[in-house]
């Protein structure tokens, strides 16, 4: 891998999700299965998926909303998944969901005719583009007019008192997350809720609006949690580069330190920006 200064954000996150495309699958079916993935969940209300529709899954990862839409669409309708990491869409075509299928394809260069899509989701993967408005531009482009686009982005996802608790113990023992020189400005806007509204419209879309959603997710343990921390992408890069001594010592201090302050199940909160636009 090149260094942190000088790698791109497609250079570094397909390998990434690719690697641990398992277990960021496993994480997030768990948050789904218990209605605590409202981000997520807010796109899917947003859209109303009925019979008969076709629907793309922008940045679909391993189809997690795909397989979703997928059964809503039924009969007659169809979800397109495309994602650039190899591994999620292998993942995502391994489970045949009927009425969905996957292709390898960057978002901001989308391989389908103007006008094809009835509606258009992603969960959680505007915040990796390049170039934000591009990715706009075609999502506008692929839906026919009227059709909605719903979209979630993390906000500060790992700043709660939980992640706090273990930012010291991760830094000591895995260092610093590689950082693509070229994420900056897309973050920068979609963490802002007017700038990402006003980069929808200047992609070309009629009406946007962006909302802030609070999510809770229960843990059972400090043990469950570790165990679930290669489901994040952000901690998965960095605990591949250590040997497994170092590896296990770092589990063990982890679980440990939350131990101290969780003795039982405890909770973590995160923050969503959610865009709907009207194209």
């Amino acid at each position: 891998m090149e260094k942190s200064d000088t790698v791109k954000s497609k250079q570094l996150f397909p390998g990434v999700f690719s690697r641990h495309a398992v277990d960021y699958n496993r994480r997030l079916e768990q948050v789904m299965a218990h209605g605590e993935a409202r981000g997520r969940l807010r796109v899917l209300e947003l859209i109303n998926a009925q019979p008969g529709m076709r629907i793309l899954d922008l940045a679909c990862g391993p189809g997690t909303l795909t397989r979703r839409l997928a059964a809503q669409v039924s009969p007659g309708g169809e979800v397109v998944g495309v994602d650039l990491a190899p591994g999620m869409v292998q993942l995502a075509q391994a489970a045949r969901t009927p009425n969905a299928r996957f292709e390898v394809m960057d978002i901001e260069q989308l391989s389908f005719p103007d006008a094809l899509f009835d509606a258009a989701v992603c969960g959680h993967g505007l915040q990796f583009v390049p170039d934000l408005g591009i990715a706009l531009r075609e999502a506008r482009r692929v839906l026919r007019p009227g059709a909605r686009f719903a979209a979630s982005v993390p906000v500060d996802a790992t700043r709660d008192v939980v992640w706090s608790l273990l930012d010291e113990v991760v830094d000591r023992w895995l260092g610093p997350p590689p950082q693509a020189v070229d994420q900056k400005s897309t973050r920068d806007v979609v963490f802002d809720l007017q700038r990402f509204m006003q980069a929808a419209l200047a992609a070309g879309f009629a009406a946007a609006e962006v909302e802030r959603i609070e999510e809770k997710v229960s843990w059972e343990s400090a043990d469950q949690f570790v165990s679930q921390l290669a489901g994040w992408w952000f901690c998965a890069i960095r605990m591949e580069g250590i040997d497994d001594d170092r590896r296990q010592k770092f589990i063990e201090e982890a679980t440990a330190t939350l131990r101290r302050a969780y003795s039982g199940e405890f909770e973590t909160t995160g923050r969503n920006h959610v865009l709907v636009a009207t194209a």
